[in-house]
């Protein structure tokens, strides 16, 4: 008969180490015992009997073995992304112990949103750093979902990104930088080079669209719904600001995006934002800010503040 979960939690408590979580992470993304052990300076036995180790105290296999190497169980799947999260916590408060004992100013955790890291932490991180060069600041990439599941799990400490309709419990936000849709194109589009562009220019564009749930794609929409036609569109949807800016590289393409996602493209000359006769606003980008806020990140929020006046 299998444990209950209340039995094999007792016994991950008991008996569980952040060495066996780390075996199976790595054996997980390497699929080989020898380079898995390679990777974390183990022997190849010692990283066996980890495992098995970590199966006895689950009951289950967590590893299909094949000619290769080994492959993912389902039930390994289950555990990998509490064993991720385990040792990045670990590895985070490592960092932070580290940095508070060697320059007693600690460790700012940022998480900010595609157009927040875009349009400010590119130019603003590396003047705080020149200034304050004794806190280390720490920046994740994560759009707001990810982000207020970071809250929850207190690993951030400041988060950018635009207004929500709901705030987490015990934090506030506060808006730092004005933003606004635009229309972006390389270079060496046909529009690029027009002084003046009027809405109804670009009704026969073809165009290169966010998914379903964005803003901007809602926006678009609405657009062409003004011209009672739906926009041309690429066969590609996407909102990765990468594959945004190589698509418009290769294909006379246009965009509609928050000004903030391509400005420093733009500063670059690699990307044009076309001279429209409308303003589209947009939301503005801000702070999000706990309650109680430890003195390393109220320095960084007060330079953000002070940076975007």
């Amino acid at each position: 008969m299998s444990a209950s979960a209340v039995v094999l939690l007792n016994r991950l408590l008991a008996k569980a180490r952040f060495r066996h979580l780390q075996v199976l992470v790595r054996l997980a993304e390497i699929g080989s015992v020898k380079r898995t052990a390679e990777s974390i300076g183990m022997t190849q036995p010692a990283v066996t009997q980890l495992l098995a180790d970590l199966e006895s105290l689950l009951e289950v296999s967590l590893f299909y073995r094949h000619a290769r190497g080994v492959m993912p169980t389902p039930a390994c799947q289950d555990l990998l992304p509490m064993a991720r999260q385990s040792l990045a916590g670990l590895s985070a408060t490592a960092e932070a112990v580290v940095e508070r004992a060697t320059s007693g100013q600690g460790l700012v955790r940022i998480w900010g949103s595609t157009a927040a890291i875009n349009g400010l932490l590119v130019r603003a991180v590396p003047q705080f750093n020149r200034r304050q060069p004794d806190i280390q600041l720490h920046v994740r990439e994560a759009e707001v979902h990810p982000l207020f599941r970071a809250i929850a799990q207190q690993e951030v400490d400041i988060g950018l990104c635009r207004q929500v309709a709901v705030l987490p419990e015990g934090w506030s936000f506060t808006p730092l930088l004005a933003d606004a849709f635009v229309v972006a194109c390389a270079p060496h589009h046909p529009l690029a080079r027009k002084r003046r562009v009027r809405w109804r220019d670009l009704a026969d564009a073809t165009w290169l669209i966010t998914p379903i749930d964005s803003a901007a794609r809602h926006k678009l929409d609405e657009l062409g719904a003004r011209f009672g036609k739906p926009m041309r569109q690429s066969q590609v949807i996407t909102r990765i600001s990468s594959m945004t800016w190589a698509m418009l590289q290769e294909q006379p393409l246009l965009t509609l995006v928050p000004a903030s996602v391509f400005r420093q493209l733009q500063a670059a000359g690699q990307l044009v934002v076309l001279p429209l006769d409308e303003t589209i606003p947009y939301d503005p980008l801000g702070m999000l800010l706990p309650r109680d806020v430890r003195p390393a990140t109220q320095r960084f929020a007060d330079y953000l503040l002070d940076y975007c006046q």
